[in-house]
């Protein structure tokens, strides 16, 4: 559980280091956006799901991506290390990060 954390903390850093409009204040700032994101998506992000879900079949569930971008920038409201500029960097920035959690996670998650 704490390797997962971490593992979102520097997905978060690292998206932030490259995308303009997301910003975080640190690598402590990092880990406490992480937590949030942690409990938006646990929380939030089902609720927006059932009522989305119309929606996500019509799309053949190219909409996820679009409630990622949402759940990221709920999770900047409540976070003060973590803003997102807007709702297109949001998604763009759930985007890479959740291709660069993917990424981390198979690298410092092997199972000998």
């Amino acid at each position: 559980m704490i390797k997962r954390w971490l593992i979102g903390a520097l997905s978060i850093y690292i998206v932030s280091f490259f995308m303009e409009g997301i910003s975080i204040t640190g690598f402590k700032g990092a880990l406490f956006a992480s937590i949030v994101l942690g409990i938006v998506n646990v929380t939030i992000k089902p609720i927006i799901s059932l009522f989305a879900l119309p929606i996500t079949i019509i799309t053949f569930g190219l909409f996820t991506f679009i409630i990622n971008g949402i759940v990221l920038l709920i999770a900047s409201y409540f976070s003060t290390s973590l803003q997102v500029a807007g709702l297109g960097t949001a998604i763009i920035g759930a985007l890479f990060l959740s291709i660069i959690n993917s990424i981390l996670t198979n690298a410092l998650d092997k199972k000998e």
